[in-house]
């Protein structure tokens, strides 16, 4: 009898490790019929948090890429974008709070990164909802240290921020001005194409970009983080028979 309850006690247990979800939370981006991926960061849990709720309620579907500037960024999330008119200059619609500033040294602008939009406020807090994604371009070595001198306040780029910056590119002169919380890994091209779009004077596109988030489930997460690794996904029976449950 006692060891059938310690093989049931260890099963249990062994259910628990499998089933539980994965540490990192991801995010699929669809815009016109193209996606990328992101993924949030644990560094920023405010940010991670307020952008999860806003995912699963379905607030952003529908919305608009209202303000687009090639080798620069792409910016949405206004709420009053989601059937807005031709013409109409968005980017003041929001909801009512902000978000502390998350600022990280580990965290910054290259290619590819998740940031928080925000106003002129003093304490440099976030918009509740919106957020642009870095296209950004290519620095040289000697682009990085005029910008230390000019616009850094005496901090310095680590040299494998610099190295970044010399070849994926990204926008250093954010960096600790805006929460950066988290980053396209797989999909860029998608803010290449959004970005090389023609826009009117107020730097909208021309053809609507709509926008549809969704949360990636568990089994999605573990095929994703495997090609990441460069690796094929391959379950052992456990995990293929919990994989048919946990979603």
């Amino acid at each position: 009898m006692k060891k059938i309850i310690l093989f049931t006690a260890l099963l249990l247990i062994s259910l628990v490790i499998y089933a539980a979800k994965p540490k990192q939370h991801y995010i699929r981006l669809l815009v016109n019929g193209n996606e990328c991926i992101i993924r949030l960061y644990e560094e920023t849990p405010k940010h991670r948090d307020n952008f999860l709720n806003l995912v699963k309620e379905g607030f952003y579907n529908g919305t608009l890429f209202h303000r687009v500037i090639k080798d620069f960024m792409i910016q949405g999330g206004d709420p009053e974008s989601k059937d807005a008119a031709p013409g109409v200059l968005l980017g003041e619609g929001d909801l009512d709070y902000r978000i502390p500033a998350e600022f990280n040294d580990s965290l910054f602008h290259k290619k590819g990164v998740l940031a928080a939009a925000r106003d002129n406020n003093l304490e440099k807090e976030s918009s509740a909802t919106q957020f642009y994604l870095v296209q950004g371009k290519r620095y040289t070595s000697k682009d990085l240290d005029r910008m230390e001198t000019l616009k850094m306040d005496g901090r310095k780029f680590p040299q494998y921020q610099r190295e970044i910056y010399q070849t994926l590119g990204g926008t250093p002169f954010l960096d600790q001005n805006y929460t950066v919380f988290g980053e396209t890994v797989k999909g860029l091209e998608l803010i290449d194409s959004i970005a090389s779009l023609p826009t009117d004077s107020n730097d909208r596109p021309l053809q609507n970009q709509k926008m549809e988030f969704s949360l990636l489930k568990p089994i999605e997460v573990r095929k994703l983080e495997a090609e990441l690794r460069g690796e094929d996904y391959k379950p052992n029976i456990f995990r293929r028979f919990l994989d048919l449950f946990v979603q």
